[in-house]
Order: C-alpha cells, then structure tokens, then sequence
C-alpha cells in the first residue's frame, strides 16, 4: 500500500511540502488575528466598565430602615401591597413602612408593653389584621422576655 502526500506548489517556486507548512502557515495566521481579538474583548471590557459606572452615578445612598439601634428579629410584608412591610426589633417595637423601607413608623409605641419582637404575622384572610409575639430567641445569650401575643385589626393602628 503506498502512502501519499499533500505536495503544494506555489507558482514558480519549487513544491512545498503541505504536511510542513500547514501548521506554520495556521500559526501565522493565529498570531496576526490575537491582537485583533484581545483589542475587540478590551474595547468590549471597557464599554461594560463604562456603562455600569454611568449606572452607579446616578444612585444615591440613604437609610434603610429607621433610625434606631437593636436588632431586627422579624420581618413580614402584604403581598397585594409590594411596598409595605412590618418590622419587629430588640428593643424597638413593631415598625411599619409603606414605601419599601425609605419612611419607616413606630406603630406600637405606647401600646405594646414588651420591648422586643420576635414574630410578625399577616393574616390571610385580612390584611388589616396583625399579629405580634413578643420576645426574642437567644442568639447571644442576652435574651428579652416576651409577655405575650397582640393582635391588631386595623392594621396596626391600635393592639
């Protein structure tokens, strides 16, 4: 059985051996197209970089949440209204926010005896009713005692 060979011939120039050449040749061509390549991803890099600083500039910082000192132990929110949550802190009480955390409002002040919240919950059924238990667990081994449950029917407006 014979074995045959690619032979390339160029016009006036002596036959060139494919088997040799073709890599060289790929080579080549691989080298002269890198640079095109690493300068198409740099550009592409840069306009991403570009384009999400563009985005950042236009954030601003501010609060989330109230301006108190504790932990939050809970949080729960009204489903139908995307905006609006309830939160229960050590030490705080129960807060409420209607605008997705930019204003928050103490709605237990002067109403629920206990200090610290442990549990919020939304009934189904309404939403104007709110139940709280009050307490915390023990994540540090300083624990606030609870004195109960309270239940509002106007959606925290009175317990």
């Amino acid at each position: 059985m014979k074995k045959f060979k690619s032979v390339l011939y160029l016009k006036g120039s002596k036959k060139c051996d494919m088997p040799k050449i073709l890599p060289f040749t790929l080579l080549l061509l691989g080298l002269c197209l890198l640079p095109l390549s690493s300068q198409s991803q740099s550009k592409a890099k840069n306009e991403k970089e570009k384009s999400e600083i563009d985005y950042l500039t236009n954030l601003t910082y501010r609060s989330v949440g109230p301006s108190r000192g504790g932990r939050v132990t809970t949080v729960t929110g009204i489903p139908d209204q995307s905006f609006t949550f309830f939160m229960g802190a050590t030490g705080g009480g129960v807060w409420k926010t209607e605008d997705a955390g930019t204003s928050w409002k103490n709605i237990s002040d002067g109403q629920i005896e206990a200090g610290s919240i442990g549990a919020i919950a939304v009934a189904p059924s309404d939403q104007n009713t709110i139940y709280v238990g009050t307490g915390e667990s023990c994540p540090r081994g300083n624990v606030s005692p609870g004195i109960g449950m309270y239940k509002s029917s106007d959606g925290g407006k009175k317990w």
